[in-house]
């Protein structure tokens, strides 16, 4: 049987230096890689007729004019591939189109799909939504804990969420994963997730309290190791299709599924190795304080 509560000092540390590591990385790169969504720029999406190489794309852009640099080419639906740019003028995505037509013999009229271009200031805008909507699904989750169950169990769940975002947000600043919507979905994705496995522990800590186990470590790794499987099947279901969907999927599908994949092992870890811990010590620390009144 897993001792939990034991080596919670253990299961503590491993997040806490990769955070770090993290925190670190954020700040010698300056901060996150921000994609258009977020930073701003230009996104045109261009339907080659046939099967073209990304990278050669990217050269022949990045050629068109001395403004451009290190354009980012993705693939999208059957031949039509996204070009992203930093802001650029009119004249200049004109010079992109001509060298691409030149290149390529595309259609100017029917081979540019959409083009669109996106502020800066839509880009902030986009992330404080974002961050009100993990705010927002956070606290109604609290909220809910805590009427369904109590207080320091809807405390202990929303740490945890808060280290499974942390977690995502360190692997984007690790590997300078560019930041966009996509991190929103995946973000909002995993916070529904990690709930779930983590409500289905603390339901098992209630039926066994009710059972008159009333020594937290005991109840806890009781709890958890009753859920373990549990946890860990709902997990391989999971990630086996995600992980499918990168292999196999175009690259929009494959910004969305990467930060998934990491999402769903954090919240995995989190529900099994760090709620009942956080749990049991918020109990304890608050029977210490009454012993200590008394």
């Amino acid at each position: 049987m897993l001792k939990i509560v034991e080596k919670a000092k253990i299961y503590f540390a491993i997040p806490l230096v990769l955070i770090l590591l993290g925190v670190i990385f954020f700040a010698a790169n300056g901060g996150f890689v921000q994609d258009v969504d977020f930073a701003g720029g230009m996104t045109m999406y261009v339907d080659m007729g046939k099967e073209a190489d990304l990278g050669e794309i990217a050269k022949v852009v990045e050629s068109a004019d001395s403004s451009i640099k290190s354009p980012n080419v993705l693939k999208s639906d059957g031949n039509v591939v996204v070009i992203q740019t930093t802001p650029i003028e009119r004249d200049v995505r004109d010079k992109i189109q001509t060298a691409l037509v030149d290149k390529y013999g595309i259609d100017r009229n029917t081979a540019f799909i959409q083009i669109e271009d996106v502020t800066a200031t839509m880009g902030a805008e986009l992330r404080s939504q974002a961050l009100t909507a993990a705010l927002i699904a956070c606290l109604l989750m609290f909220i809910y804990i805590v009427i369904r169950f109590e207080f320091f169990t809807g405390l202990s769940a929303v740490i945890c969420l808060i280290h499974d975002v942390l977690i995502m947000l360190t692997f984007y600043a690790v590997f300078r994963v560019p930041m966009n919507a996509n991190f929103i979905a995946a973000m909002l994705t995993i916070i529904g997730y990690s709930i779930n496995n983590t409500i289905v522990v603390f339901d098992r800590v209630r039926e066994n309290q009710g059972k008159a186990m009333r020594d937290l470590k005991s109840l806890v790794n009781t709890s958890v190791n009753q859920t373990l499987k549990r946890s860990i099947y709902t997990t391989l279901t999971t990630i086996v299709p995600v992980v499918l969907l990168y292999v196999l999927g175009v690259d929009s599908i494959k910004e969305f599924a990467l930060p998934l994949m990491v999402g769903l092992l954090a919240g995995t870890y989190s529900s099994v190795f760090l709620a009942g811990s956080v749990w049991a010590g918020l109990k304890s620390l608050v029977k210490k304080k009454k012993l200590a009144r008394r």
